[in-house]
C-alpha cells in the first residue's frame, strides 16, 4: 500500500471515529433527557437534528473514503454509490439548514420586547418542528437528482467520460449542464447562509446594545454576560462562525472538483476531509460551552 494512501486513510478513519463519538454522545444525552421526562427546549430539538445530519455526513463520506484508501475498492455497486452520495448530500444540506434555523431562532429569542419580532417570540417554539420537517423535505427533494449522475467503478456501461470520486465515479456532462446543476444545488445553500449571517449580525447588535444599556448597573447585579440567553447566543455565534469558516473552504474545494477535469490527488482527497470538518468539530464546540 502506498504511504500516502495509508496516511489519508488514517486521517479519514480518525476523523470519522472522533466525529461519530462526539455526535452520538450528544444524541445519547438528549435521548436520556427525553425519556427521563425532561422538557427539551426548541434549541435542543434543532441540535438533535443537527447531530443526526452530522452523523449522516460522517458515515456516508468517512466509511467509503476510508475503505478505498485502505484498498477495499470492490464493495461499491451502483446502489451503494448512489445511497452514500445521496445520504452525504442530504446530511450536508440539513447540517446547513439546522445551523441556520438555530441562529434564526436564537435571534428572535433574544430580541427586545419592543422590537418587530416581539410577536414571534411566543409563537416561534410552535414552528420549530414544522420548520425542521420542511428542511428535511427540501433537502431530500433538491438532492434527489444527484445520485442519477453517480455510478460504480465496476459498471461496464459505455460511458465516454467519467470523473473519479474515490469510491465511485460521476458521469461527466458539458460545462453548461454542470454549471446549471451546481447553481441548482447552491441556491438553497446561499439562501441559508444569507439568513445565517443576517441572524448572527442581529444577535451581535442586540448583545452590544444590551451591554451598553447595563454598563451603569452595579457590578453585583446580573450582567448580560451571565444571563443564560447571552451565554446561549454566544455559543450559537461560535457555532455559526465555525460553520461559515469550514463551509467556505468546503465550497471552494467543491467548486474546484466540479469544474476540474483532472483534479490534483491531494486536493481530491483533502476535499472530503474538509467537507466533514464541521460535523466533526461542532459537537465538541457545543460541549466546551
Amino acid at each position: 500500500m502506498d504511504v500516502r494512501e495509508l496516511a489519508i486513510g488514517t486521517a479519514y478513519l480518525s476523523q470519522t471515529v472522533v466525529g461519530i463519538l462526539g455526535n452520538f454522545s450528544l444524541l445519547y444525552h438528549y435521548t436520556i433527557l427525553y425519556f427521563t421526562g425532561c422538557r427539551l427546549r426548541p434549541t435542543d430539538l434543532i441540535l438533535t437534528h443537527l447531530f443526526v445530519a452530522n452523523s449522516m455526513v460522517l458515515l456516508s463520506r468517512g466509511i467509503p473514503q476510508t475503505m478505498v484508501s485502505f484498498g477495499w475498492k470492490g464493495f461499491f455497486n451502483d446502489f451503494a454509490c448512489k445511497l452514500f452520495a445521496y445520504t452525504s448530500k442530504v446530511g450536508r444540506g440539513m447540517s446547513l439548514a439546522s445551523t441556520c434555523l438555530l441562529s434564526f431562532f436564537q435571534a428572535i429569542t433574544i430580541s427586545p420586547r419592543n422590537s418587530r419580532w416581539a410577536e414571534l417570540k411566543e409563537k416561534t417554539p410552535k414552528y420549530v418542528g414544522p420548520s425542521i420537517f420542511m428542511c428535511w423535505m427540501t433537502q431530500m427533494l433538491v438532492n434527489i437528482i444527484f445520485p442519477m449522475f453517480v455510478i460504480s467503478k465496476q459498471t461496464n456501461t459505455n460511458i465516454t467520460s467519467r470523473k473519479d470520486l474515490g469510491y465511485c465515479s460521476s458521469v461527466r456532462h458539458d460545462k453548461t449542464r454542470d454549471s446549471l446543476y451546481a447553481a441548482l444545488l447552491f441556491v438553497p445553500d446561499v439562501v441559508c447562509l444569507g439568513l445565517m449571517i443576517w441572524a448572527s449580525a442581529s444577535m451581535v447588535f442586540i448583545l452590544y446594545r444590551h451591554k451598553k444599556q447595563v454598563q451603569h448597573i452595579h457590578r453585583n447585579n446580573v450582567s448580560s454576560s451571565s444571563s443564560p440567553e447571552s451565554r446561549a447566543t454566544k455559543t450559537i455565534l461560535l457555532l455559526v462562525s465555525t460553520f461559515v469558516y469550514f463551509y467556505t473552504f468546503s465550497a471552494i474545494f467543491h467548486c474546484y472538483m466540479a469544474l476540474a477535469d483532472k483534479p490534483n490527488w491531494w486536493l481530491e482527497n483533502a476535499s472530503p476531509l474538509i467537507h466533514a470538518c464541521f460535523p466533526t468539530v461542532s459537537p465538541f464546540v457545543l460541549m466546551s460551552h
